[in-house]
């Protein structure tokens, strides 16, 4: 009978597993795993938090966890919401399959608190020259895409700096080029995003689901 027991208790410590392997699943890092992942891990990944400096707003930062070939973090979703944790609105950047979406790379409040900024990177690799920049605008709760406040142009770094109360340079190019052009001349660019904002389209639904392309 103990011979039995002793058996049961080495098959189960060869099935199940250990700790170790749980704590080591691959849930972060904005990457494709070479073997899917199981559906029960990686649930306790956290979102990020960003706090206005007037402490009355959240942004938060979701991993949209759409595919298993991924790791949870690949894509994001967006959601505004005030201190007291009443949802404004959420911009989704997920993409049906999980991976032709794009993940928050960079974000910030502007330092008077009336916009949040973050740029994209592409999940599935497209256009790796281009990092899309995103301006969530507190008094219109409304989502722009920076693009549109410089007359169409692409934003070609992921990095951005704010230089005033809600004045915030990207960059961008000096004239169109090609893509793969190591030689595309890159430049500055700043704008105030309060005078921007007021003429530019906007994302105003509750809903919001729109994809950059």
């Amino acid at each position: 009978m103990r011979l039995l027991a002793l058996s049961i208790l080495a098959a189960a410590c060869v099935t199940l597993p250990s700790a170790g392997v749980l704590a080591d699943a691959p849930c972060a890092g904005h990457r494709a795993l070479s073997k899917s992942r199981p559906e029960a891990r990686c649930r306790s990944v956290m979102p990020q938090i960003f706090v206005s400096p007037d402490a009355a707003m959240r942004a938060v930062v979701l991993p949209a966890d759409v595919s298993l070939d991924v790791t949870p973090d690949m894509e994001s979703r967006v959601v505004i919401r005030s201190s007291a944790g009443v949802t404004l609105m959420s911009k989704d950047h997920s993409s049906p399959r999980g991976m032709n979406g794009y993940y928050v790379y960079r974000a910030k409040w502007s330092p008077d608190s009336q916009f949040f900024v973050y740029s994209l990177i592409s999940s599935g690799g497209h256009s790796p020259w281009s990092f899309p920049i995103m301006v969530y605008g507190r008094k219109a709760n409304a989502f722009a895409n920076f693009s549109d406040m410089i007359d169409g142009k692409p934003t070609l770094s992921a990095e951005f700096e704010f230089s005033g109360p809600h004045t915030v340079t990207a960059t961008t190019w000096k004239q169109p080029g090609s893509a793969g052009d190591k030689d595309l001349e890159k430049l500055p660019i700043t704008v105030d995003l309060q005078q921007a904002f007021e003429k530019i389209p906007r994302s105003t639904s509750a809903s919001e689901t729109d994809k950059l392309n």
